[in-house]
């Protein structure tokens, strides 16, 4: 390792495990060779020493697999170029189910494998059993095999990638334990060290369950918490053959793993046991934590019944060792939203060695280029909330998070700890009419209503969920009469001074330079076109303006907003979301309930679509927005947070007279999902342009001094059709026989994989099985090539024949919103 510390570099990584050495190996091989890593102790002495080293492909995300799938094949070729051994084999992985649900989800994951291009196959208990001879298939419905799924030994790896790095430049300093990050002017510029200061350009924050503290001390939120993470080694078995795949029978919370003539059994069990929140010891450095058998016990009594050699095998290594989770299971990457230039790459949720590759690409791109190269959304650093990093909060829901790997991964399927964090002024008067709460970024949502005879619980399935029916009165009542939608969780940014609308138009696609009172929904573009924020922004007067975004961007697009004001504007946002609760009243009968509790002219002379103006209700001053996120007539109602409780009861108290009904968040996804309105983090990011999701109609072109993104929009508009285009999916199938979709499902047109979906739901106002998606085809997406072709979607790796369009299938002339 390098010896003198250096005064200077343009890079410091602080922590030298995989992740750690893997950034330091991307950038010196993009030429980026001035790198620093700091290590406290030695490398891979924190987590990645003791991790079981499987390396899967298959992530949630088309993105997310091609990064896992990245570090297969970087694993792959590593050895033979540095020549330091790593232990890669590619043996496979059997994932098996032992209920039909189960076996549904896994199907559901082969359609998506073969659509990111994995070679995936479902197989039979005696496919099974002929891969993996020693298992008892006793309650097994059937598994699937990924092929080219590996293990790799995670301390050999490690050192291929520092090796890798040194030798193109990179200095690594073991027992070099950083003690702060410098910040200057809001950016990081250097670290203080055991060995001295180092000043630098960028600093990336890899140092794994010790990343909270750090980021803690300069006010950063890096909210990870570790937790006890068992496994157990057995001696020497007799005649385990070296190939076997790795095994997982999520079912049991347990997967296995061939180990030089060993076989490791691991757990992912619910009810984990956090560890390290009120500090690590400072010479914790290839520990193990205390045995706790009684924990693990119910897993190896499984996996023995499961594994019956197991029974005879004597037990070599019984480990328990520290890991991070993160409150959502994801991790966190990328530029920290508090400090500029210091880049999170942390918290890896137990996949830190099959993300390693991919997240060295992505972090030193993104270095490089100052945007990430592909959209990384899920994992993005910015989409966590500043509370997340509440010691108490993080506690509990780890408990939660570890055994969340090997859950079943419902659809809609909701947290169950750390909750109340966030509620809204309407929360007892909701939950006493009957709301069944969901959580997003920590708020309390209605997702739907139950009648008095109903659990307020979820029964989870792939198909229609138990809420379903009362989903389904929710939206006919809002199709035919009214309903109340609580979206206080909407961030909210007041954006106020003198050079605010030539900030905010310089921002905006859409001309925001309007007359006071008017709404414009647009898009807020990087520099390659692409989506960073979905929004409307109402101008309330001449130097005042009103941000209103997705629930869970409120970190991401307040940074995004900040970082875009220039130096020196005379321009101020805030974010006023707490305090500015808001009530959506949506549906025909939305003007005659308004009508009867304000003396305001709501008529569409007097108040028409896209127009916000204030009006009375009882003793309160309330703004009231006309524009809708359901496809109805309705107004989006800003009511101050003192006269909340007090608007809420006149609405409540008149709407008995016109047919008012409660309605959650399932009933607002599947009205959007009727009228194709995107939401952005499903089919809408980044990597997406206006023109490429049909949203071409909210970009100002030519207002004066343009706006970010509008050159490369310019070259893709002139280029003639996008070969890449969101469009409207429908099954052709009707009532309980259509399946539903929610996302990735391939579409096929006339027989060949063109694209696949991004979101989906149940349209209950038609009766049918919904989704948004992209097509693809390098002759560009026309009208006439979508509408000439004969399509299918794979959904658990069945074909469903589908109806496809460009315009939404519900109100396709948006009619019923103007009325």
């Amino acid at each position: 390792m390098a010896k003198e510390l250096p005064k200077r570099a343009e890079v410091v990584i602080i922590g030298g495990g995989i992740i750690g050495c893997s950034i330091a190996y991307h950038l010196a091989k993009i030429g980026i060779t001035d790198v620093v890593v700091l290590e406290r102790k030695q490398l891979t002495c924190g987590t990645t020493w003791h991790a079981a080293g499987l390396v899967g492909q298959l992530r949630a995300t088309r993105n997310m697999t091609e990064l896992a799938t990245y570090t297969t094949e970087l694993f792959m070729g590593l050895e033979e170029e540095t020549g330091q051994a790593t232990g890669y084999k590619q043996n496979g992985s059997i994932s098996v189910a032992t209920h039909e649900g189960r076996l549904e989800e896994l199907k559901r994951g082969a359609s998506m494998a073969s659509n990111f291009g994995l070679e995936v196959e479902v197989i039979s208990n005696d496919e099974i059993k002929e891969r993996w001879p020693l298992i008892n298939l006793e309650g097994s419905v059937g598994g699937v095999f990924l092929p080219r799924d590996g293990q790799t030994n995670p301390i050999d790896t490690t050192n291929a990638l520092a090796m890798g790095a040194r030798k193109r430049g990179a200095k690594i300093f073991e027992n070099t334990a950083v003690e702060r990050i410098v910040v200057e002017n809001g950016h990081a510029r250097g670290v203080v060290t055991s060995a001295g200061d180092i000043s630098c350009d960028k600093v990336v924050l890899a140092a794994g369950m010790w990343s909270r503290f750090i980021g803690e001390d300069i006010g950063v939120s890096i909210p990870l918490h570790a937790a006890e993470h068992f496994y157990i080694v057995t001696e020497p078995m007799a005649d385990l053959p070296a190939d076997l795949p790795v095994l997982r029978i999520p079912d049991e919370c347990a997967y296995y793993k061939e180990d030089a003539g060993k076989l490791l059994l691991g757990a992912f069990e619910p009810g984990a046991k956090p560890w390290g929140m009120d500090g690590i010891p400072e010479d914790f450095s290839f520990d193990s934590l205390p045995d706790d058998f009684d924990h693990f016990e119910p897993i190896l009594e499984a996996a023995i019944n499961r594994v019956p050699a197991l029974e005879s095998a004597g037990i070599q290594l019984f480990f328990c060792g520290p890991e991070s989770f993160t409150p959502d299971v994801r991790y966190l990457i990328g530029e920290t939203p508090e400090v500029h230039d210091l880049f999170a790459a942390c918290g890896l949720n137990s996949i830190g060695i099959q993300s390693s590759g991919g997240i060295g690409k992505v972090i030193s791109e993104w270095i490089r280029d100052g945007h990430p190269p592909i959209d990384v959304a899920d994992v993005d650093i910015r989409r966590i909330m500043p509370f997340q990093s509440n010691r108490n909060y993080l506690r509990e829901r780890t408990t939660e998070s570890l055994g969340l790997l090997y859950a079943m991964h419902w659809p809609y399927r909701q947290y169950e700890t750390a909750r109340g964090a966030r509620r809204t002024p309407f929360h007892d008067r909701l939950t006493a009419a009957g709301a069944c709460m969901g959580e997003t970024a920590g708020w309390e949502r209605p997702m739907w209503y139950a009648p008095d005879d109903v659990e307020k619980v979820y029964d989870y399935s792939f198909g229609r969920q138990n809420w379903f029916e009362h989903c389904d009165a929710e939206c006919l009542a809002v199709r035919d009469k009214v309903g109340l939608f609580d979206q206080s969780s909407f961030p909210k940014f007041l954006v106020q001074g003198k050079d605010t609308c030539a900030v905010l138009n310089r921002i905006c696609a859409n001309d925001v330079d309007v007359p006071a009172g008017k709404i414009v929904y647009t898009q807020w573009l990087n520099e390659r076109g692409g989506i960073e924020a979905d929004l409307t922004v109402t101008r309330l007067s001449e130097n005042e303006f009103m941000v209103v975004t997705a629930g869970g961007a409120q970190t991401r697009d307040l940074a995004w907003l900040k970082r875009h004001m220039p130096d020196g504007a005379h321009c101020f946002a805030t974010d006023v979301t707490a305090g500015l609760p808001m009530l959506g009243l949506m549906g025909p009968n939305a003007r005659a309930l308004l009508s009867s509790i304000t003396r305001s002219d709501l008529s569409n002379d007097t108040h028409p679509f896209g127009w916000s103006r204030e009006i009375e209700i009882g003793y309160a001053t309330v703004r009231a927005s006309r524009v809708t996120y359901v496809g109805e007539l309705g107004w989006e109602l800003y009511v101050p947070g003192d006269f909340s409780q007090h608007v809420f009861d006149i609405i409540a108290e008149a709407g008995a007279d016109h047919g008012l009904t409660f309605a959650g968040y399932h009933a607002m996804n599947a009205c959007r999902m009727e009228k194709a309105y995107r939401h952005w983090g499903h089919d809408i990011a980044d990597e997406d342009t206006p023109l490429q999701a049909g949203l071409g109609f909210a970009v100002a072109y030519d207002k004066a001094g343009g706006f970010v993104g509008r050159d490369a929009l310019l070259k893709q508009k002139e280029a003639g059709t996008p070969d890449r285009r969101l469009v409207a999916l429908c099954l052709e199938e009707d009532g309980e026989t259509a399946p539903m979709m929610y996302h990735e499902e391939p579409i096929y047109r006339d027989g060949e994989l063109v694209g696949s979906t991004t979101s989906g739901a149940w349209g209950h106002r038609l009766g049918k099985s919904l989704a948004l998606g992209y097509l693809r085809h390098e002759g560009g997406v026309t009208a006439d090539y979508v509408n000439s072709g004969s399509y299918e979607i794979e959904i658990g790796w069945q074909r469903h024949a589908a109806k496809v369009q460009l315009r939404p299938f519900y109100d396709p002339k948006s009619e019923r919103i103007k009325v």
